[in-house]
Order: structure tokens, then C-alpha cells, then sequence
């Protein structure tokens, strides 16, 4: 028996028993987690499809603990202008434990009962939404990440809602070593990524110099 389940913006295979690493999760080590958006179910060859998820299905586990991934080099040049940058990333990711799933086969209920005499089934608890990557931005490396992070601004929508003065005065408030970074454009990249316009983002940051405009 498994489920094919949507996890922080990626999909995984998944049965009982079974550790998992995913991105940062917002939950406490040692908390239960549930997450029902199940693509697909497989009870022992029968298979239950969702549209896009299963009504009702959901999986179960634990968090076991908080962790970074292995180093990634991240190399970008522009041709003919000299602009060579080099930096170094580990992604956060969170390690779970899956206890089970649950609602196997519930798309395949019997005929609905009269709307006004069904009991309405309650929902399972959603996952807590994920934080955004804001290694993404450019001219923001991993430690300003963990810097606006720590501040409360974990999403791309919340760090487009601040002003550069306002995310200026979190890097100065960090002890990351982070004040000599110049966030004028990070409000405006963030925007971009929260809206899903990442050809926009691409050409945008493919015009800046360590995150400034040049």
C-alpha cells in the first residue's frame, strides 16, 4: 500500500514506515503533521485517483527532525561584463516519519443520501503551509535568508510587502554578519516569485549586480 502525496511543493511516493526528506516544515520536532492532498492511492492494486486530490484521504506522520541538505555551488556569469559570482547553498529541509495513511478508498463511497440529512464529513487538518526558498533573490545568500527567516518574513508575499528600509533594519539587527548587503530590489524580486513570473525574475536578476540595479 502507498500514496503518491503533495509535500511543501513537491509530490512523493510514500507508505507506513517510510522516512521522507523534505523541504523546511514550520512544525516543532517530535509534532504530528498531516497532509491531505493525496494524488493517488494504491490498496493493494486497486487504485483511487484524485481530481486533483482524494476527498477525505490523507497522510499521517511525524517530524523527526530539522536539518540541512549537502552543499550546492552556485556559479553565475555574465558574458562580456566581467560579473563573476560564486556562492554556496544548503537547503533546509525537514526529516519525517510516515505513521499511515488514511481514506483509503473513500472516493468510492456509495450513492450520496439526500443533502440535507448527510452529516458533513470533517476535513483532515491542513499541513502548515511552507516557507519560501529566499535564497532565490538575488543578492540574498543563505545566512540573510535565515536572517529574514528568523524575522518573521519566511515567504516570498511577506517579503514583498516590506519596504527597503524595514528589511535594511533586519539585516542590521542580525548577528549573521548580513549589514553590508543592500536589499533595494529584494522587495521587487519577491514579488515577482510570489506571483509565479520566474522568466520575469530571471531577466530581472540577469540585469542586477549582487541585487542592486546596474
Amino acid at each position: 500500500m502507498y500514496a503518491i502525496v503533495e509535500i511543501a511543493g513537491q509530490q512523493f511516493k510514500v507508505s507506513k514506515d517510510l522516512k521522507v526528506y523534505v523541504n523546511r516544515l514550520a512544525n516543532d520536532e517530535g509534532s504530528k503533521v498531516s497532509f491531505d492532498k493525496v494524488l493517488l492511492l494504491d490498496d493493494n492494486g486497486t487504485i483511487t485517483l484524485g481530481a486533483p486530490a482524494i476527498e477525505g484521504a490523507s497522510v499521517e506522520a511525524k517530524v523527526l527532525q530539522h536539518l540541512k541538505g549537502d552543499k550546492v555551488i552556485v556559479f553565475k556569469k555574465k558574458r562580456r561584463k566581467g560579473y563573476k559570482k560564486r556562492n554556496g547553498h544548503r537547503q533546509y529541509l525537514t526529516q519525517i516519519l510516515v505513521e499511515g495513511i488514511t481514506g483509503i478508498g473513500s472516493s468510492k463511497a456509495a450513492p450520496k443520501a439526500d443533502k440535507a440529512e448527510a452529516p458533513k464529513a470533517e476535513k483532515a487538518p491542513k499541513a502548515t503551509k511552507k516557507a519560501d526558498d529566499l535564497t532565490l533573490i538575488e543578492g540574498a545568500g543563505p545566512k540573510a535568508a535565515e536572517a529574514l527567516v528568523a524575522a518573521g518574513i519566511d515567504t516570498f508575499a511577506k517579503l514583498a510587502k516590506k519596504t527597503t528600509e524595514e528589511i535594511q533594519a533586519v539585516l542590521d539587527a542580525s548577528e549573521l554578519k548580513v549589514q553590508n548587503l543592500v536589499p533595494t530590489t529584494w522587495a521587487q524580486q519577491a514579488q515577482l516569485a510570489a506571483d509565479g513570473k520566474m522568466d520575469e525574475l530571471k531577466k530581472l536578476q540577469d540585469e542586477l549586480n549582487g541585487g542592486r540595479a546596474v
